[in-house]
């Protein structure tokens, strides 16, 4: 359960109250050593702002340009959990649900519950089994041949999710009309990249933020 705060400085703060955890209790390890006083993010989690068929009519519409200062904070975050840090800090989950906005939009990484800790020393770390949400989870994470992961499927799933920012859409979609748009990341590479589609279809409204889209997009092609 999650509540909402105000200290005696007056600042506001989400309160995560934990439920009592079956197994060997490391999820909930996971948190306690985080925190369970958040800085209240009053904007919500990203999904709100990107996705189309889920945009709230009294949200803020955000250009392209503010999303790509989000995309640039993201990537800041995960710079700092992998390398930033005294301990590499793997998420295993970043999504747009994970991601808070403040009140000037700047995002948050949240939700540690799946992270996992190693030493700056360990490039690979030995996976039991997958850990995140399917549409975002690194391939490697599937391969018998591969007996670990690294901060590299974080990378993968940033990358994912930057073309969800773009597109206004899931990456998987099996309700759309044409087979070759429900895999997204083959969809959207054809929409800009090869010049398939026409970007006004892509909601994108001059040459300026055609560019941006192209940035972006070429940004996941790095995360792969």
């Amino acid at each position: 359960s999650a509540y909402k705060g105000k200290l005696l400085d007056g600042h506001l703060v989400a309160v995560k109250v934990l439920n009592t955890t079956k197994g060997n209790g490391q999820e909930f390890i996971n948190e306690v050593k985080i925190a369970l006083i958040y800085e209240f993010m009053p904007n919500g989690s990203l999904e709100i702002f990107i996705y189309k068929e889920v945009t709230m009519k009294d949200r803020q519409h955000l250009s392209l340009e503010k999303l790509f200062e989000i995309v640039i904070g993201i990537a800041r975050g995960l710079e700092y959990l992998h390398r930033g840090c005294n301990t590499q800090i793997l998420h295993f989950d970043i999504k747009p649900h994970k991601i808070l906005l403040d009140n000037k939009f700047l995002p948050k990484i949240v939700d540690f519950r799946l992270a996992k800790l190693c030493t700056m020393k360990e490039s690979i770390v030995s996976m039991l089994e997958a850990r995140g949400t399917i549409s975002y989870i690194a391939p490697e994470f599937f391969c018998r041949n591969i007996r670990g992961v690294s901060h590299k499927s974080d990378v993968y799933s940033y990358g994912m999710m930057v073309l969800e920012m773009v597109g206004g859409r899931k990456n998987i979609n099996v309700g759309v009309s044409q087979t070759s748009e429900i895999y997204y990341p083959h969809w959207i590479y054809g929409y800009v990249v090869q010049g398939n589609t026409k970007p006004q279809l892509l909601g994108l409204k001059n040459i300026e933020e055609t560019k941006i889209a192209r940035k972006m997009i070429l940004v996941r092609l790095g995360c792969m």
